[in-house]
């Protein structure tokens, strides 16, 4: 396989961001704070992002930089064919991944449409939630929507690294900034604004027990898309591992941004209109366009918000593809466009059921769940952390200090190793078990 790279530090930056900037992080981390004593949870969660985060998160990317192959070479080159499994891992994970959020994106699209038409300008938060259930139950709207996500991915993808995926980013990561500073402005113009930065900044830690911590270093882990072996094929990308350990940090920083954006544009808006933030997952989809409508320009800016959700969910999608295709063209010397389309077609047919798992389908369940609360617990509660445990283990105890990026500081050197040894491995052990009970 023809090796691409990253055209700059920059391009591989904007889209190591660009996968962990997620439609989770806009809609999830807001009322997860607002439950968890606010600033309390803030603080723990940033404590988390730059310590765990960058540790994992440049471990994967030092996978990949040093070998120049993707999740599944990586291991096997670098670490022995026996821990190639990791790497398999990390990879259906991807695929499972890429199914049901494909679904999900497509209901960023969905609602854009609709609210470019004017169809959530009125009913209440009741009405709201009916909406919602019945979009997402429906058996032809979620499903084309998802297609056309998939799509769009796809075209975003098979036009390869530099001209493709690169390009692209650079262009809407910096569009997400700006749409959420337009809301964040705007929602600080508002009355009683700043009683809802307060309530997102100002520490209160009786609200902040241990699930709370716990939560917050889940979040931390699963916000920044390590766990799938992401950053290792983009870290292929990358000419050396020099500079990695700063490009990492940057990638937290951008991500940690984009959180807390997200929060002080939830929050002034719900407090200017009575809304509680910590109203739950529903609150994208089912609240907010209630909260517009109580606002001057709602309209606009709920075509707004809708569209900074599809940016946030394609940005993540992008990267899913990526990871993916990447293996097909390795192992099998797949073109990328056959890679990009053979993977399409699957998760474009296997996403239908998916979707139906909210309607017609919802009876049919394994373990208890529906097919898309199973896809999602298997991913992000068992194979996610059990992965990124063994990327820890393995960088810390058989790698060693081979594994420490080129012109990192001599004095950071034992806090990496320590953290890659002890540290992760512990913590990321209670994700897992907490995912598990």
């Amino acid at each position: 396989m023809k090796q691409s790279q990253w055209s700059s530090r920059l391009g591989y930056i904007l889209a190591a961001a660009g996968s962990a900037v997620g439609i989770g992080a806009i809609w999830k981390f807001p009322y997860v704070t607002a439950a968890n004593g606010g600033g309390a949870f803030l603080l723990v969660f940033l404590l988390f992002s730059f310590t765990l985060g960058v540790a994992v998160l440049m471990g994967e990317t030092l996978l990949g930089s040093m070998s120049r192959r993707g999740v599944a070479g990586a291991f096997s080159e670098l670490l022995g064919k026996r821990w190639r499994w990791v790497g398999y891992m990390g990879l259906l994970s991807t695929l499972l991944i890429f199914c049901f959020y494909s679904v999900v994106g497509g209901w960023t699209l969905g609602y854009t449409g609709m609210a470019v038409a004017g169809q959530l300008n009125h009913g209440d938060a009741a009405a709201l939630t009916a909406r919602f259930n019945n979009y997402v139950s429906d058996d032809f709207w979620p499903i084309l929507t998802h297609l056309l996500f998939a799509a769009l991915t796809w075209i975003v993808v098979q036009g390869g690294i530099q001209k493709g995926v690169e390009r692209t980013l650079r262009w809407m990561m910096p569009a997400l900034f700006v749409m959420m500073l337009m809301l964040v402005i705007f929602g600080l113009t508002l009355p009683n604004a700043m009683e809802g930065v307060r309530h997102f900044l100002m520490p209160d830690f009786s609200k902040l027990g241990m699930s709370g911590v716990l939560d917050a270093m889940g979040l931390a882990f699963f916000s920044l898309s390590i766990g799938l072996g992401i950053h290792t094929t983009y870290g292929a990308y990358l000419p050396s591992s020099e500079g990695v350990g700063r490009s990492s940090v940057w990638v937290v920083l951008l991500a940690s941004v984009v959180a807390v954006l997200a929060g002080l544009m939830i929050f002034p808006v719900l407090a200017a209109t009575g809304i509680d933030p910590a109203a739950g997952p529903g609150l994208t989809f089912m609240t907010m366009p209630a909260v517009f409508q109580l606002l001057p320009f709602g309209q606009g800016l709920e075509v707004i918000f809708f569209a900074l959700l599809v940016f946030a969910a394609l940005s993540s999608a992008i990267s899913l593809l990526e990871h993916l295709q990447c293996f097909l063209c390795e192992t099998w010397g797949w073109s990328r466009r056959t890679a990009c389309s053979a993977i399409t077609a699957f998760v474009m047919v296997s996403g239908i059921p998916v979707s139906l798992s909210f309607g017609s389908l919802q009876h049919l369940t394994l373990f208890g769940k529906t097919i898309f609360e199973f896809l999602d617990f298997i991913t992000s509660n068992l194979m996610m952390p059990v992965f990124g445990l063994m990327v820890t283990l393995l960088l810390g105890w058989k790698l060693g200090r081979k594994a420490l990026p080129q012109g990192l500081s001599s004095h950071w050197h034992h806090l990496l190793m320590n953290c890659w040894r002890w540290i992760a491995p512990l913590l990321i052990g209670g994700i897992l078990v907490r995912g598990l009970i």
